[in-house]
């Protein structure tokens, strides 16, 4: 489970879908395979999480990694580009941006 906290020190990364309604659910699927099989087998994966709007064309998708060399490894990989191409037929586009925790709130 993700720990958002600003002491922690660990990459964030929140990715952004944005997609039909007609494709939300395939995209899920395919984001939720993704995860279950590959990702989060990676050394370095922290936790995830998948969220999804109510309208069902964006999905946001925040992720946590011991670093950023973790990260980038696992998207270079020839599983993940396999699994990105199939990604992006699903959606309009989706884009990975890597955070730094600086404040929280409870």
């Amino acid at each position: 489970m993700p720990k958002i906290a600003t002491s922690q020190d660990v990459q964030t990364v929140i990715t952004t879908f944005e997609m039909t309604p007609g494709t939300c659910q395939d995209l899920m699927d395919e984001l939720t395979a993704a995860y279950e099989e590959f990702i989060s087998k990676q050394p370095g994966f922290i936790a995830a999480g998948l969220h999804v709007n109510d309208a069902q064309t964006r999905i946001a998708n925040y992720s946590q990694w011991r670093s950023r060399e973790d990260f980038q490894a696992m998207l270079r990989s020839d599983e993940m580009r396999k699994r990105n191409r199939k990604i992006n037929e699903l959606c309009k586009s989706f884009e990975p941006v890597m955070y730094d925790v600086t404040a929280t709130f409870d």
